[in-house]
């Protein structure tokens, strides 16, 4: 009786399991976040015709498609019934994450909307790098002095459905380069950091210093083994 209950038990909370567990690894997988912009923000990617900025106001983001060369994030209308943008983005490692959403902005004169930069989930050292069509990638690296991720084609910016099968297709298949403000093309790598770097010390195992000697080990190894003897003597004599 008592094997059944204990039976019974395990199961509801498997059910339990069952009923919370999908939608929280849902949120996980996508990153689905909840973000409120202050101000007007400029856009990368493909973006719905007249949205290349995005007023003031809440927004939903979402990662739609995860490679392990690149990501496909979207932007939602905060009731995710209208999707705006799908954006073409790199990882970008971090040293150090934090437990809530980072957004970074590139620089940009002054008047000038705010450029999307970058976007971090909490808890993760992965975020995401946003990609721009190269001509826009040049302007913002002159201004920021700093080199710009770019799609090295024509890839049409304004589409009436941004989240058209076609525009994620295109999207996964563009080769991606930086550009320097000089219109230099770079490697991806000068402008994020697509994997943690490896300390040597992490590799190597722990070694004793140069001074460090055996010969006290085996002292007190030999003072036991004396000691031992000497106990067996006298336990000999009282026998006898």
């Amino acid at each position: 009786m008592t094997i059944l209950r204990a039976a019974a038990s395990v199961f509801a909370i498997g059910l339990l399991g069952a009923t919370f567990l999908p939608s929280a690894r849902a949120d996980e997988f996508n990153r689905k976040t909840v973000i409120t912009f202050s101000g007007p923000v400029e856009i990368p990617g493909v973006h719905m015709t007249g949205w290349g900025v995005l007023p003031a106001g809440t927004y939903v983001f979402k990662v739609m498609d995860s490679q392990s060369d690149r990501h496909i994030v979207q932007i939602f209308s905060k009731d995710e019934l209208t999707v705006y943008a799908t954006i073409l983005a790199i990882p970008n490692y971090r040293l150090k994450p934090t437990d809530k959403t980072v957004i970074t902005f590139r620089e940009r004169p002054a008047g000038e909307p705010e450029a999307l930069r970058a976007w971090f989930y909490p808890g993760r050292n992965w975020g995401e790098e946003f990609v721009y069509p190269k001509a826009k990638a040049v302007a913002l690296a002159k201004v920021s002095s700093v080199a710009v991720l770019a799609t090295t084609e024509d890839v049409k910016v304004e589409v009436e459905k941004p989240e058209a099968p076609e525009v994620v297709a295109q999207l996964k298949a563009a080769p991606i380069i930086a550009v320097k403000p000089t219109g230099e093309e770079v490697e991806v790598a000068q402008v994020v950091q697509t994997a943690p770097a490896v300390e040597v010390a992490q590799l190597t195992p722990a070694a004793l210093p140069e001074t460090a000697s055996p010969l006290p080990l085996i002292a007190l190894f030999g003072l036991l083994a004396m000691g031992g003897a000497l106990a067996l003597r006298l336990l000999e004599k009282r026998i006898v």
